[in-house]
């Protein structure tokens, strides 16, 4: 048996905060904060998607399904988020999905659904599993800023108990 099989990897042993210098726990509480704000950012940026294919959803049900909209009916098509132009509905009986990075597949509203409404339940279960993750960070950063704070109060008062022990203090 080698030294290195003998010995647990330093990333599953638990660090006592406490033990820490409050340089370390400060580099500790930054890195935390910057993971969490990466997250924060990617948990808004999964609800704005699930958000934007549960308007697909709505536009399909209806625009098409129950809108009653006939081939030929006027229509705004856009063409980024902010610029729409004029156009003519050409059928009724496909719509154009986007399925990522710029590919358009042709499918029967029914399937368009279908697909926009998996997407929505993906994004869910995604969003479910990273707000633990982020609720999880929330409290090792508390956690970590406790910690600080408990450590920079306990040194602020430390030299002045040891001037009063050694009779340096005004007397």
């Amino acid at each position: 048996m080698t030294s290195k099989e003998s010995q647990p990897s330093p990333q599953s042993q638990p660090v006592n905060l406490a033990s820490l210098p409050i340089n370390q726990l400060t580099s500790i509480k930054n890195q935390l904060a910057q993971e969490l704000q990466h997250l924060t950012n990617s948990f808004s940026q999964l609800r704005a998607a699930q958000a934007k294919f549960r308007d697909c959803i709505k536009s399909i049900q209806q625009g098409i399904e129950k809108g009653g909209r006939k081939e030929g009916t006027p229509i705004l098509v856009p063409l980024t988020p902010s610029l729409y132009v004029p156009g003519k509905l050409a059928s009724t009986a496909t719509v154009l999905v986007d399925i990522g990075t710029g590919f358009y597949v042709e499918k029967t509203p029914p399937a368009a659904r279908q697909f926009y409404t998996s997407k929505v339940d993906e994004l869910g279960k995604s969003l479910k599993d990273l707000e633990s993750i982020v609720q999880g960070k929330q409290g090792n950063l508390t956690v970590v800023d406790d910690v600080l704070r408990q450590k920079v109060l306990s040194e602020s008062a430390s030299p002045n108990n040891e001037e009063a022990k050694r009779g340096g203090g005004p007397g």
